[in-house]
């Protein structure tokens, strides 16, 4: 079953929720809530461990009856059953999206050109807790019989941004092994790597669908000629393993064929972290908790399919990510969570988010005529408030906000967790309510200023509040919860791509840049550049000059 290409403003709902924007954009949350004492009850979910609150707002419950509308005018219900089903969705690409399978139980049966692929995904699944447990247990050894002590993960995009994130958000629950990553094609970076590892203990997992990536092959090429200074040719084979679906290239490396892992056509490299991609959070964290991980994810993707959409959790934070981006033109969304682990986190979802929907021409070909796709950022409270808090408070742009947050510390000290937890309830207040001048006037009387030095002051420190914000409360970072908040984000990516109506799993646009780089490193060869504009060609010669 194809999807359906509907143009969102084509839609009886789309009309009436222009015409209703102007009836409540001037709406006040605060009175919203004062008006309905049961407002906050309404619009919170509380579903296995988490507790989302979406009632500070700028919505009532006609915008949310609306909402639902264009939902079901887009046909959204049917889109979530033929990505589930195995249909081909990735039109352009000519492929299904399946990652959802990867974190399926064993006893599903998901079909692929009529062949259910589960048995095959969990056989992958056993390579990786088996090679994962002989690893870090130490009965898996280098070239000179010491068993390993550092992992260096060798990828870009999804193969890098994916697994490094969860790497570095479960830190608590990681082993004694190092976890490294090396992605950027800058040689600084690989170099830097480098300077802190032991050829004799250090594995490298080389991630790559295609074993093409230039700068994959390029950071994966270096390594191998700094391992061969240490090693012999047959000693990669103990070294070097390989997440990849071209056998014959990775075996022309001189990896071993039992240290390749597979991966498939039907799953995005940026939805890939659940499949063998994810080899390095097994080896980091250990199976048990790579396997949490995909039972959370797969928990998420049952609320998902099967919950009505006015509970439903991705389809309400997708919905009102519209309402802000394509009626209050709002074109950024921040994503704040209050754990120091989760610092990579925003960045994983510009990837996710930006890479699936930025995008201009509709599911019939055609160039849409409203905004798709959300600028995403952020960073962990209580830093980020600290940074670009002001923006958000007191700045001339309307940003939507996720606050994220752990009710449970996971060292236990409840000082600083107290501390850090007044501060995530304190910001979505002071986003909601803000502070009058009324208020702002008292509380300068209060300093015993001069009047005017408080009429002087007065208009700086007056907030006007009324900043929408969501609250994702959970009760602890865990592995599970980890997956479920993941897969969560994987799915409003999915929502909004269907009511915009476009191909959320493409990502043609990054490559026009990659055509031209490799054109231009041609020319470094030749010593001569041509058919480039003014500009380009100034800044080719002075690189030439200085290089």
């Amino acid at each position: 079953m194809a999807l359906p290409s509907i143009n969102p403003t084509s839609t009886a709902a789309w009309k009436k929720l222009e015409k209703h924007f102007k009836a409540v954009k001037s709406l006040e949350m605060k009175k919203l809530f004062a008006q309905d004492k049961d407002r906050a009850n309404q619009m919170t979910i509380n579903w296995e461990d988490f507790y989302v609150d979406y009632s500070k707002n700028r919505i009532t419950s006609e915008t949310f009856k609306l909402l639902l509308e264009l939902a079901e005018e887009t046909k959204l219900k049917e889109a979530i059953q033929a990505q589930f089903s195995g249909d081909i969705i990735n039109k352009t690409e000519g492929r299904e999206v399946l990652h959802t399978a990867l974190r399926a139980k064993v006893t599903d049966a998901i079909m692929v050109d009529g062949k259910n692929v589960m048995p095959e995904v969990f056989q992958v699944k056993q390579k990786i807790e088996t090679f994962s447990n002989q690893i870090i247990s130490g009965n898996l050894k280098g070239f000179t019989g010491k068993a390993f002590t550092d992992v260096v993960n060798i990828g870009i995009g999804g193969s890098d941004l994916g697994p490094a994130m969860v790497v570095d958000t479960l830190q608590y629950y990681k082993n004694h092994l190092k976890t490294h990553f090396v992605s950027n094609i800058d040689g600084d970076h690989v170099n830097q790597v480098l300077k802190t590892l032991d050829p004799e203990t250090t594995l490298f997992v080389i991630v790559s669908k295609t074993f093409t990536t230039q700068e994959t092959l390029s950071n994966a090429n270096t390594i191998k000629s700094w391992f061969l200074k240490h090693a012999n040719q047959k000693d990669i084979a103990k070294h070097f393993v390989a997440v990849s679906t071209n056998i014959e290239k990775v075996k022309a490396f001189g990896i071993d064929q039992h240290n390749i892992f597979p991966m498939w056509n039907w799953v995005g490299g940026r939805f890939s972290l659940w499949s063998a991609v994810g080899l390095t959070i097994s080896l980091s964290v250990g199976y048990k908790n790579f396997q949490s991980l995909l039972e959370g994810a797969n928990k998420m993707d049952t609320h998902f399919k099967t919950v009505d959409f006015d509970q439903n959790i991705p389809v309400i934070l997708a919905l009102l990510s519209i309402w802000y981006n394509n009626f209050f033109k709002a074109e950024s969304e921040a994503v704040i969570p209050y754990t120091q682990y989760m610092t990579q986190f925003a960045t994983y979802l510009q990837q996710g988010i930006m890479e699936s929907n930025g995008k201009n021409i509709d599911r019939n070909g055609h160039p849409v005529s409203y905004q798709t796709g959300t600028l995403i950022w952020g960073e962990p409270g209580t830093n980020s408030q600290h940074a670009f808090f002001q923006l958000i408070h007191q700045g001339t742009k309307l940003i939507p906000a996720d606050f994220i947050g752990f009710a449970q510390s996971l060292h236990g000290n409840q000082d600083h967790q107290d501390k850090l937890m007044s501060n995530f309830f304190a910001q979505t207040e002071a986003l909601l309510n803000g502070k009058t001048k009324a208020e702002v006037i008292t509380e300068l009387e209060q300093q015993s200023l001069s009047a005017e030095k408080i009429k002087t002051l007065t208009p700086y420190k007056v907030f006007e509040g009324n900043k929408p914000t969501n609250t994702i409360f959970i009760k602890k970072l865990t592995p599970e919860s980890l997956g479920k908040l993941i897969a969560m984000y994987e799915h409003k990516i999915f929502v909004q791509g269907i009511i915009w109506n476009i191909y959320s799993y493409d990502q043609f646009g990054v490559e026009l840049g990659k055509q031209l780089a490799n054109k231009i490193l041609k020319e470094f060869d030749n010593q001569t550049f041509a058919n480039h504009d003014a500009s380009t060609l100034n800044l080719l010669e002075f690189y030439k000059k200085n290089r």
